[in-house]
C-alpha cells in the first residue's frame, strides 16, 4: 500500500497539530481585535492580514502546497496577482475620476 513508515506519519500529524492550534489561535485573536473599539478600515484590514496568514495555513500544510511541483505553486501566484490586478483597476479608476 503505502511506504510511509510511523515516524513520518508522526511527523506530519506533529504538524497538522500545531498548524491546527495556530488556526485556532489566530481565530481567538480574530474575535478579540473584533471586540476592540477600532474604526471599520482598522479592523477590516487587521482581520484580512489575520485571515490571509490562515488561509496561507491551510493552503500550504492542508491542501500540501510546500511539497507540490513549481508549476502548481507559480500558478497559484499568477492567479492571486491577476485577483489584485481586477480588484484594484476598478478601485485606480474611481479614484481617477475623484470620487
Amino acid at each position: 500500500m503505502s511506504d510511509s513508515h510511523p515516524v513520518d506519519v508522526r511527523t506530519h500529524v506533529k504538524a497538522y497539530i500545531i498548524v491546527f492550534a495556530a488556526l485556532l489561535g489566530l481565530t481567538a485573536l480574530t474575535v478579540s481585535v473584533a471586540m476592540l473599539h477600532l474604526s471599520t478600515g482598522e479592523a477590516v484590514i487587521i482581520a484580512l492580514f489575520i485571515a490571509s496568514i490562515k488561509g496561507s495555513l491551510v493552503a500550504c500544510f492542508f491542501m500540501h502546497l510546500l511539497s507540490e511541483k513549481r508549476l502548481i505553486p507559480i500558478l497559484l501566484a499568477f492567479t492571486v496577482f491577476f485577483f489584485f490586478a481586477l480588484l484594484l483597476l476598478p478601485t485606480a479608476e474611481v479614484f481617477s475620476r475623484g470620487g
